[in-house]
């Protein structure tokens, strides 16, 4: 290989994230050479400050709370938690924000790997910024995969940089637990955060626009999660917004919109994300700097023959595990036409086509009470133009439950399609329910008829009897 040929690859991929490892290690596993460019930690936001750090944080928290709810232990776990102990299994968890493991990995499927900042300078051409200044063009073959995410957006509020707010990065790695934690945001980072902060010391305020919490779910769902917070001691207030943010000699004032003065020693907001495509080079291939990408469902940037958009970038699914399922379709495409093939499988659930983002996303938000749902909700259903039916069952009622805990509570949805009688979307709330999904989520890819999940026995007694509760009532209604 001459000097020259060192910087060309079959795949370049910009963003070593989850999502850029899955590109990498399907175009590797494809025999393609493929370079990956990352600017900060291999191994991306879910790493180091997302996923993995914050149910790190809360899994001793979700644990204590189960605890709590059974006889014969719920006296030895009334004591605060160890934040200490907490916080250093965390860090632990991130390999203290150190990527050496990650960039191995990388090294280890064949990819090579590039440290610096990735951008477009043309087609199938993008320059890399190394840590030193110096500078090199890469030059794809075939594909250039854009996995760069999102960062946290905050709002336009007058002298919010001088306060030195939080996002989700500060509050998945602080080293301390603030005494008085504002959170703003009614979304998963925001109550997932509240939950965790509120039990590991800091007295927790909540503050929502809008009228509840989790608003892409069903409504029950933000309504018992909100009831939880409240129950933990958190002060959840609806309906308010932030008018303005101050520090004063190290402590955070907080004005509402209405009238309400609060202080605390951190604030975080939770208020939504941006695609991470301001200096991507987007504007030389005839793109918007800034912009979310607009891709097919094998993931190619509408308009191109070789720029993919994979991940939170094209704001398809913004979630790690869904991300990384695009990138195995990504990848398969990509390598399908660096063979040759004349026609993708594209169907719906083909090879080459992530239909999941439509009809079949899971998510779990790790709360107390637990919140999960796959597919559509009633509401989504139905405005898609879907003859359906909700069918809700009281998982209090389940023998597996009570087993679970004392006080149980939960609730469970089913969505039924009338016409086809096949599930379009499952909802569960309550502890525990975050295993519950994937079970949920094989009924709603596989499309399994009705008449089919009557013979899926559920163990007893397990929290998943529910699925014969509402197969029940649905038979019976």
């Amino acid at each position: 290989m001459t000097e020259t040929d060192s910087n060309v690859y079959d795949v370049v991929v910009v963003g070593a994230g989850p999502v850029g490892e899955n590109v990498a290690d399907r175009t590797r596993a494809a025999g393609l050479s493929t370079a990956v460019v990352e600017s900060e930690l291999v191994g991306g936001e879910c790493s180091y400050w997302a996923c993995m750090p914050s149910k790190t944080l809360l899994r001793p928290v979700i644990a204590q709370a189960d605890a709590r709810r059974l006889p014969g232990l719920s006296h030895s776990v009334q004591g605060p938690l160890d934040a200490a102990a907490v916080l250093a299994r965390r860090n632990e968890f991130t390999g203290n924000w150190n990527d050496d493991g990650q960039v191995q990995w990388l090294n280890g499927i064949g990819a090579d790997f590039r440290r610096g900042h990735g951008r477009l300078t043309g087609p199938r051409t993008v320059e890399v910024t190394g840590p030193d200044g110096a500078r090199h063009v890469l030059t794809a073959r075939h594909a250039v995969a854009l996995c760069t995410g999102t960062r946290a957006m905050l709002p336009n509020l007058p002298g919010l940089a001088e306060v030195k707010p939080w996002t989700s990065r500060e509050a998945t790695s602080a080293q301390s637990v603030p005494g008085r934690l504002v959170v703003v945001g009614g979304g998963v980072v925001a109550t997932e955060m509240a939950t965790a902060y509120q039990a590991l010391g800091s007295g927790v305020t909540l503050l929502v626009r809008g009228k509840g919490l989790l608003n892409r779910m069903e409504p029950f769902a933000g309504e018992m999660v909100a009831e939880g917070l409240s129950e933990a001691g958190v002060d959840v207030r609806t309906g308010t917004s932030v008018e303005s943010v101050t520090r004063e000699n190290g402590t955070v004032v907080v004005v509402t919109d209405r009238g309400g003065r609060i202080e605390a020693d951190e604030i975080l907001f939770a208020t939504g994300r941006a695609p991470r495509t301001d200096d991507l080079g987007l504007d030389t291939v005839g793109l918007t700097p800034g912009s979310w990408l607009e891709v097919d469902d094998s993931l190619r940037v509408t308009g191109s023959e070789w720029l993919y958009a994979v991940g939170d970038i094209n704001h398809r699914a913004l979630l790690t595990h869904q991300g990384k399922y695009q990138a195995r379709i990504a990848g398969a495409a990509i390598a399908a036409r660096a063979s040759g093939v004349p026609i993708l499988e594209s169907d719906p659930w083909g090879a080459h086509a992530a239909t999941a983002d439509h009809a079949a996303v899971p998510q779990v938000v790790f709360t107390d009470p637990e919140a999960g749902a796959v597919g559509l909700s009633l509401a989504e259903a139905e405005q898609a133009g879907h003859r359906v039916r909700a069918v809700d069952y009281d998982l209090a009622s389940v023998a597996g439950a009570s087993v679970y805990a004392e006080g149980y509570k939960g609730r469970a949805r089913m969505v039924v399609d009338l016409e086809r009688e096949i599930l379009l979307g499952v909802t569960f709330v309550g502890p525990g329910v975050g295993e519950l999904i994937h079970s949920a989520t094989i009924a709603v890819v596989g499309q399994v008829p009705i008449s089919r999940l009557w013979h899926a026995v559920p163990s007893y007694p397990t929290i998943s009897e529910v699925w014969l509760r509402l197969l029940e009532s649905y038979r019976d209604n």
